[in-house]
């Protein structure tokens, strides 16, 4: 095999709850993947989807965009669809991936935290079953921290590696967060690789001992360390006085910073700029929070000059802007999410769907560096860098 050929590997990649797309995005900009099935049950969600693609000019799913449960790819009927899909696009790709973040509430302390008996947690081990029905060459599975760090709800993560190992798969894991990306967010998830045993031999690595990925290089396409930025002299609270000016405090990392990605994102001028929730009970409360106050349940104000808390705009949970006595708008919120300037959200979309898909949201820079880290992985197997699925000291 020439080293052209081994470098320019096609992938393709099969989504599951989907969302709006944003870890779909990160992979759809990296070199090497695209998109050929697309699976999300909640509408609005698969229409905003749609439309940004479209804006974006990135080209539909070959095998087209399906809005049913995911529950129905395990019936004989479209369980038989999906794999004659898959049939069909090992002609044309080096790799089948399948990815996916199912709905997480049920494992979350701030949502229901029914664990896997809840309806969403239930998901979560439909995902898994349909991995391993369909036999994709690697599998990508986000989820909250709360899967991997509650002692409740980690013994149901351990039995689904447990099946996928049974099942050909070799794994990795890790805690990531999405500073460590360059989002500007403090957000923690959970994510778990699979590559299947034929995958991994068939470019060319030799395996032995236990299948966990050791040599898989997590932090190639880091660009920060989020412990590190934490310890960073970042300004505390401060009064708050609308549309006050102030400068950039020194000792911080500008680019991580709520206000470099509003400006980055032009978010007075994007077409979401004025989609927000207007307060029901006057602007007094919005005036009375100072700014950079983030450590309630609810009304959070930002701070401009530091990185937002996690991005979650459900479960009564209110993010005020910096420096305006309002809440964040959609454009503000997409921008935390580190989405391109681009990334537009159709103004048929309810408020409430705006702000829920932003937030259930892989946040894009951290989709693409996980994008490009398995891209990474997969050149150096191909290359002949890394001969064992483990380092064995």
């Amino acid at each position: 095999m020439s080293e052209n050929k081994k470098l320019n590997t096609k992938i393709g990649i099969f989504s599951f709850f989907a969302g709006a797309g944003f870890l779909d995005l990160g992979f759809e900009t990296t070199s090497g993947f695209e998109t050929l099935f697309v699976n999300e049950y909640h509408k609005p969600f698969m229409d905003i989807y749609k439309s940004s693609r479209k804006a974006l000019k990135i080209k539909e799913p070959v095998f087209g965009h399906n809005t049913e449960d995911i529950c129905v790819f395990l019936n004989e009927e479209h369980g038989k669809a999906l794999a004659e899909n898959m049939i069909e696009a090992k002609k044309s790709y080096d790799l089948i991936g399948f990815i996916g973040g199912p709905p997480c509430p049920d494992f979350s302390v701030g949502g229901k935290n029914k664990g896997a008996e809840g309806e969403n947690g239930k998901l979560s081990g439909t995902y898994i079953e349909l991995i391993i029905r369909n036999n994709p060459d690697f599998f990508l599975f986000e989820n909250v921290k709360g899967l991997y760090r509650t002692k409740k709800h980690r013994s149901f993560f351990d039995e689904m590696k447990l099946k996928l190992i049974a099942n050909g798969y070799y794994l990795t894991e890790k805690l990531i967060n999405a500073l460590d990306y360059g989002a500007p967010q403090d957000r923690e998830r959970i994510i778990l690789l699979g590559f299947k045993r034929e995958a991994l031999r068939g470019m060319g690595m030799e395996l032995n001992g236990s299948p966990i990925l050791k040599s898989f290089d997590w932090n190639s396409k880091t660009r920060y360390n989020s412990n590190e930025i934490r310890l960073k002299n970042w300004p505390a609270q401060e009064p708050y006085f609308e549309e006050e000016v102030k400068l950039i405090p020194r000792g911080i990392e500008k680019k991580l910073t709520v206000q470099y990605w509003f400006d980055k994102n032009d978010v007075e001028n994007h077409p979401n700029s004025k989609h927000y929730f207007q307060p029901r009970a006057g602007l007094s409360k919005f005036q009375s929070i100072q700014e950079g106050d983030d450590l309630k349940k609810s009304y959070k104000r930002l701070h401009r000059w530091r990185y937002s808390p996690t991005a979650a705009y459900g479960n009564n949970e209110v993010h005020l802007h910096p420096y305006k006595p309002r809440r964040l708008s959609v454009a503000e919120a997409l921008a935390i999410q580190s989405l391109p300037k681009d990334f537009i959200i159709p103004e048929h979309i309810s408020l409430s769907n705006m702000f829920k898909t932003i937030g259930n949201g892989v946040p894009y820079l951290a989709a693409k560096g996980l994008a490009e880290t398995i891209n990474v992985f997969i050149k150096k197997v191909k290359n002949q860098e890394l001969k064992y699925a483990e380092i064995i000291s």
